[in-house]
């Protein structure tokens, strides 16, 4: 059967035996009217008053946005938003819109245009958060575990405090939106790194679609509503990036009818786990470099047995990811070494934790790659490479039929993190 895989711009056509199955996202239509449906969540919010009466004339406003890693519509969002901010008395000079970039790169003026659209983009006062430099940061409050909580200065310092996103399920904070544009969007890289550090990514509920008991999703929310926002935008999307639902009003009930719809949109059940998972990273924006596609192989090792194989189908057209992911992946010459390593007393370093996830997988699947990267490149950090997705799984199955006598069970996610696996047994 031909299947088509979300990968770069414009996707991949591969040929896949007809007995795979193909997991999809539930089908749903994009909303009618998404524009009105936004202006209708903004103006009957959820457990809040509607965003006009929160916000005074002569405030000052910060609107938090995710970076182009992220595919949230905010060509869609920012528009009604800024209507009412503006309408409410605060002048355009008087907003700030800040892109979440936790502890990605910084995004580059194209990006910036790609993210907001030209005309936001040049109207406004557009900053960039850098976790590292300190000298933008201001201090929140030092948690129970007695680290000190740095956030944005440009957010911290506005009287209104929007912070929008898109629900999705995530690999280890079980799912994005809500807190997760604060800490790590808009946070110093102190909390960050504690946040994701590797105890916390080693918990057993650190993981995709769990929120109650998940360390990292609860601190997240409970940092998150320290800094007082004033007021949550979320969207869920279906795999063709149209808005399915919109959550508005105060961060935690925002958040959570996020996190319900995502559920019925993306939990899909299976009786047994497969031989073989063919995944992606839905596509561009989300599979620019590989630190940020570990999140396609950590899905499909949701649905792959112990000791089968994953082949994540991802352009990673950035390369490998930032120089510190880069270093530490490709520091070691085996993935136990690597999550032996970064397990250790005191070892901390950047991006460390998606190293963590990748060797975790390891530990589970062998893992192929299929990207723009090179062989040399691919194999460094420590996955095989596949030059041809059909022929790669052509031999697995035949390799699989000469060992067990049988064809192996093949999943297959076009949508990557769109669709998560849970077997049957693993149910809640």
């Amino acid at each position: 059967m031909n299947v088509h895989l979300a990968y770069g711009e414009p996707g991949l056509d591969v040929e896949l035996p007809d007995s795979a199955v193909v997991l999809q996202p539930e089908r749903l239509a994009g909303l009618p009217d998404p524009k009105r449906a936004v202006a209708d969540a903004i103006e009957r919010p959820l457990a809040s008053p509607p965003l006009r009466d929160l916000v005074r004339a002569g405030d000052r406003a910060a609107i938090v946005v995710s970076d182009i890693t992220r595919p949230v519509p905010n060509r869609l969002l920012l528009p009604p938003l800024l209507d009412v901010v503006h309408a409410a008395g605060v002048p355009r000079e008087q907003v700030v819109i800040v892109i979440g970039t936790g502890m990605h790169r910084a995004s580059t003026p194209d990006e910036v245009e790609r993210i907001l659209g030209p005309e936001i983009a040049g109207s406004y006062e557009v900053v960039n958060h850098d976790a590292r430099d300190e000298s933008t940061l201001s201090y929140v409050a030092t948690t129970a575990r007695g680290v000190e909580v740095w956030m944005n200065g440009h957010y911290l310092e506005a009287e209104v405090r929007i912070v929008t996103g898109f629900v999705e399920p995530h690999l280890f904070a079980g799912y994005s939106g809500g807190g997760k544009g604060i800490l790590p969007g808009v946070a110093g890289a102190g909390i960050v790194m504690s946040n994701h550090g590797a105890d916390m990514i080693g918990h057993p509920k650190a993981t995709w679609c769990v929120s109650e008991g998940n360390p990292i999703f609860e601190e997240q929310r409970d940092i998150a509503l320290l800094t007082r926002p004033t007021f949550c935008l979320n969207v869920t999307l279906n795999e063709r990036r149209e808005v399915t639902g919109v959550f508005a009003g105060e961060l935690v009930a925002a958040h959570d009818a996020g996190i319900a719809q995502a559920e019925r949109q993306y939990v899909k059940p299976i009786d047994e786990p497969f031989d073989i998972v063919v995944s992606t990273n839905m596509g561009y924006p989300a599979d620019l470099n590989l630190y940020q596609s570990v999140k396609g192989l950590s899905v499909a090792a949701q649905g792959v047995r112990e000791g089968g194989t994953v082949i994540l189908v991802a352009e990673c057209r950035d390369g490998l990811g930032l120089a510190e992911y880069t270093e530490l992946i490709t520091s070691e010459g085996s993935p136990r070494a690597l999550l032996e390593r970064i397990s250790s007393p005191g070892f901390a370093r950047y991006d460390q934790w998606g190293v963590q996830c990748q060797a975790i997988v390891q530990a589970k699947a062998g893992c192929w790659l299929h990207s723009s990267m090179s062989r040399e490149t691919t194999e460094a950090a420590h996955l095989r490479y596949c030059e041809d997705v059909s022929a790669t799984v052509e031999a697995l199955r035949a390799q699989h039929v000469a060992e067990h006598g049988r064809d192996p069970s093949i999943g297959v996610l076009p949508h990557g993190q769109l669709t998560v696996p849970r077997v049957a047994a693993a149910q809640r």
